[in-house]
């Protein structure tokens, strides 16, 4: 911890965990789900960004972001709304006392609605 706020090893230690609670959460639902990208390698969020699929300074470079795929009854579930509550759930496990705020993508101006992260430097 610096000067009161977690540095970056620390978010990783917290966001594993908040993660491992985001997926019992959706299991405890009635919902399953497989995870999609977690890591994101520089060269990767570069040439997302280029295809506008990403940004460069993804929080998947820094192990801060995850996409999961949600599914009922073994279907995929591909709109917002299906990841609507698992989205409350995430950001109601912020703490920003701590340093912790949870962002969930389908709020994003371009949705990226299976994407879950922690802010980190002032990206989410």
């Amino acid at each position: 911890m610096v000067g009161g706020f977690l540095d970056l090893l620390h978010k990783q230690f917290i966001f594993a965990q908040l993660s491992a609670r985001l997926i019992l959460y959706a299991w405890q639902q009635g919902y399953k789900v497989t995870l999609g990208e977690a890591w994101r390698s520089p060269e990767t969020a570069q040439l997302y960004a280029k295809e506008h699929k990403g940004i460069a300074d993804s929080l998947h470079c820094s192990r801060l972001a995850l996409d999961l795929n949600l599914f009922k009854n073994d279907a995929l579930l591909t709109q917002s709304q299906d990841y609507l509550f698992l989205g409350d759930f995430w950001e109601s496990l912020s703490d920003e006392s701590e340093g912790i705020k949870c962002i969930w993508g389908g709020r994003f101006k371009t949705l990226d609605c299976d994407h879950f992260s922690i802010e980190h430097n002032g990206i989410q």
